[in-house]
């Protein structure tokens, strides 16, 4: 019952730390000048993510590698069907061109390459995969590039834009930053030590326990951008937030972690990336198709989540 409650307390530290975080960053930040949509694609993604990356840097320093990839592939997973599809329910979500034409085909390049780097040892044989750090700076460099190409785009596009309004530089923005990397952290801490916990004791696998209820709670900041920002109707802001975090999951996280310490993984997790890179690439038909997510598409999304869900939890 502690661990419970301790796994508890560090979802809430994680999700209101990510919270505090973004919001002083993104305050700092336009006191230098920096524009709004700058801001969005780098500070905000990486704070709707900074859960998932505490999480999975600390499981891996811990030596508990399932959770730390588990978490990775779970989060994409709870983004791409469970978000978008309760977004679907709410309202009609229809992407701009270049959400459709950029971002999610780098999404699923960006889980191409990572099926491409542990497929290897599977299909020699080996019982036991790996993301080296070799392969981790692979991760970070396709990073670097899709970071690039957006800020060249940004570039363009606001060649005849004024520029963004100053406001004034605020110390509490400052403690709101440090609030929240501490929040960050010892939620994470407590994530990993209460669920490695559960799942010794309830006798579970620890990637069931990444895959399920850490992937979830960790994708709450997601979940909560993306639901309000389709009731607003601001439907680029819901879809790009989990296109953006995926990504940010995969070549970041899985990037910086195995840089610090490879990781291991068993043939189970090799299968949930093989199904986390198949459920992206029907989501991308999805919504290629009348270019929009509607209910029906976004029943069958949840669906598959419910589906994908029972298929881990009785293997």
């Amino acid at each position: 019952m502690l661990s419970f409650i301790i796994l508890i307390v560090g979802l809430a530290m994680l999700v209101k730390g990510a919270d505090i975080f973004v919001d002083g960053s993104s305050n700092i930040a336009k006191a230098f000048g920096i524009p709004s949509l700058i801001i969005g694609l780098t500070i905000v993604a990486f704070g709707t993510s900074a859960p998932e990356a505490a999480v999975s840097i600390t499981a891996a320093l811990k030596g508990s590698n399932e959770i730390s990839i588990g978490n990775v592939v779970g989060s994409n997973m709870c983004n791409s069907l469970l978000i978008l599809g309760i977004c679907g329910l709410i309202k009609s979500l229809k992407a701009k061109k270049e959400v459709r034409k950029r971002d999610f085909p780098y999404y699923l390049l960006s889980a191409l390459v990572l099926l491409i780097i542990v497929s290897e040892y599977f299909f020699s044989g080996q019982e036991i995969g790996y993301i080296t750090r070799y392969n981790g700076l692979i991760l970070l460099c396709f990073l670097g590039i899709y970071l690039v190409s957006l800020v060249n785009d940004i570039k363009r596009n606001q060649k005849n834009d004024n520029k963004e309004e100053k406001q004034k530089f605020k110390i509490k923005d400052l403690l709101a930053i440090i609030v929240g990397i501490v929040g960050i952290v010892l939620g994470g801490q407590f994530v990993v030590d209460s669920a490695t916990d559960i799942a010794k004791t309830l006798g579970i696998a620890e990637n069931v326990i990444a895959l399920s209820i850490i992937a979830i709670g960790t994708s709450l900041p997601e979940l909560v951008t993306s639901v309000i920002a389709t009731k607003k109707g601001e439907i680029d802001i819901a879809i790009g937030n989990v296109i953006g975090s995926n990504i940010f999951n995969i070549l970041f996280i899985l990037g910086i972690t195995s840089v610090i310490s490879p990781l291991s993984l068993n043939f189970n997790t090799f299968m949930d990336i093989i199904f986390m890179f198949i459920s992206s690439l029907m989501v991308f038909i999805m919504l290629h198709k009348n270019n929009r997510i509607g209910w029906t598409k976004g029943a069958s999304m949840l669906a598959m989540y419910v589906l994908y869900m029972s298929y881990i939890l009785c293997r």
